[in-house]
């Protein structure tokens, strides 16, 4: 059975939670708090020495990190990953932007929105990260007014990298009124056998 080291707001772990549901594969859960320096402690630092989750420990032991790295992993073999070498190559490049373009934008906004900021640091960069994060909502508006989903017609790890962030947005004040294609979206992947709410362990 797989392990999963996540913190439960966090939409990177959520992703993984998604994956694992999706395909039906068992797990055990094992919270750490990040805000309370849980993940720096010498015991985690040896199972993953970034002391970042998620963190995903295989059967044998093995420890893998990095959420998209993750989807990988359980995609393979799976419907949610193409054997197509482009459509695979093109899931990699929505697994890039999410985490060049989306994530550190939408996804850290809304972390300090929630977690009691911003700080007077923070403010200075807030309006530069609602840009760029509405920037990266207008690249999968255009893509979804054009596909069911981001790859096609079919449901991939893609779409769960992307939906993890996208639909807690508005946790930052991000506004999605304007992003029609990505709305509807939202709900196609809510559809999806398997899912869970970013609150829910199962």
């Amino acid at each position: 059975m797989y392990t999963l080291y996540d913190f439960l707001p966090s939409g990177n772990g959520y992703k993984v939670r998604l994956i694992l549901n999706r395909l039906n594969l068992p797990y055990k859960y094992i919270e750490k708090n990040i805000l309370a320096d849980e993940t720096k402690t010498e015991k985690f630092l040896r199972l993953n020495s970034s002391g970042r989750i998620p963190l995903l420990q295989l059967e044998n032991g093995e420890c893998l990190a990095e959420s998209n790295a993750i989807l990988m992993y359980l995609a393979e073999g799976s419907p949610l990953l193409p054997t197509d070498r482009l459509e695979k190559a093109r899931v990699l490049q929505w697994l890039f932007f999410e985490q060049y373009s989306h994530e550190p934008n939408i996804a850290v906004v809304r972390f300090w929105m929630t977690h009691g900021g911003p700080t007077d640091a923070q403010t200075a960069q807030l309006a530069s990260k609602m840009d760029a994060g509405y920037a990266a909502l207008a690249v999968m508006e255009t893509q979804l007014q054009q596909t069911e989903f981001l790859v096609g017609t079919s449901f991939t790890v893609a779409d769960i990298a992307l939906y993890a962030y996208t639909h807690v947005a508005h946790e930052g004040g991000f506004d999605l009124s304007d992003f029609p294609a990505v709305s509807e979206w939202l709900f196609r992947v809510q559809a999806q056998p398997g899912y869970t709410l970013i609150t829910d362990i199962k």
